[in-house]
C-alpha cells in the first residue's frame, strides 16, 4: 500500500483490497467490517460490556476480577477449550494473558472476597487448584442471565434467516481467524 500523507486508512485499506480483487462495493463492506470489529474488541477489552452488566447486578467488583473469575469458570467447565480441566494460577495467567503474579493478585482478590477458594489439585496433591465458590457460581450466573437478557434484546427484531446466516459466517470467520492466527 502506497501512502499519500491525505490518504485516510479507511482509503488506503479499500484500495488494497481492490488491488487485491475484491469488487470496490465489497472492498468498501471490509473496511467497514474492521472499523466494527475494532470497535467491538476495544469494547471488550476496555471491560465495557462486562462493566455495564456487573453495574447492573449492583455487584462491587473490578472488571479485570470478573474477567478472572469468568476465566475460572470457563477453564472449569471447558467452554471455549478441548474440555474442562482444573485450574492453576498458571492457566487462570494464560486464559487473561497476564502475567502470573497479576493473575496470583487477581486470584488472592477473588479469595478474600468470596468468590474463588483454594482446593488440593486431584490429579496432583502438591499443586493448588482454584475453583469458584457458591457465591462466585451465583455471580457468573447472575452476569450470564443479564447478558442473555440483553442479548435476546439485540436480536429480537432480526429475522431468523439473518440470526442464522449471521452465526454460521461469524463462525467461519473465527474458523478462518484461527487458521490464520494459530494460537502459540
Amino acid at each position: 500500500m502506497t501512502t499519500a500523507p491525505h490518504d485516510s486508512y479507511v482509503e488506503r485499506l479499500t484500495a488494497a483490497l481492490a488491488g487485491a480483487g475484491f469488487a470496490p462495493p465489497v472492498a468498501e463492506a471490509l473496511a467497514g467490517f474492521d472499523q466494527e470489529n475494532y470497535q467491538f474488541i476495544r469494547r471488550v477489552r476496555k471491560g465495557d460490556i462486562p462493566k455495564a452488566l456487573i453495574e447492573g447486578l449492583g455487584v462491587e467488583v473490578e472488571p479485570m476480577q470478573f474477567h478472572a473469575l469468568a476465566a475460572v469458570t470457563r477453564i472449569a467447565s471447558g467452554f471455549g477449550r478441548d474440555g474442562p480441566g482444573e485450574v492453576t494460577v498458571g492457566h487462570l495467567a494464560e486464559d487473561l494473558m497476564v502475567d502470573a503474579s497479576r493473575a496470583s493478585r487477581l486470584a488472592s482478590d477473588l479469595v478474600d472476597r468470596g468468590f474463588l477458594r483454594r482446593a488440593v489439585s486431584q490429579q496432583d496433591g502438591r499443586r493448588s487448584v482454584l475453583e469458584a465458590t457458591e457465591a462466585g457460581q451465583a455471580l457468573i450466573e447472575r452476569f450470564l442471565a443479564a447478558k442473555w437478557e440483553r442479548t435476546i434484546r439485540l436480536f429480537r427484531d432480526w429475522p431468523e434467516e439473518d440470526i442464522l446466516t449471521f452465526a454460521r459466517l461469524f463462525r467461519r470467520y473465527g474458523e478462518g481467524m484461527r487458521e490464520q492466527y494459530p494460537s502459540g
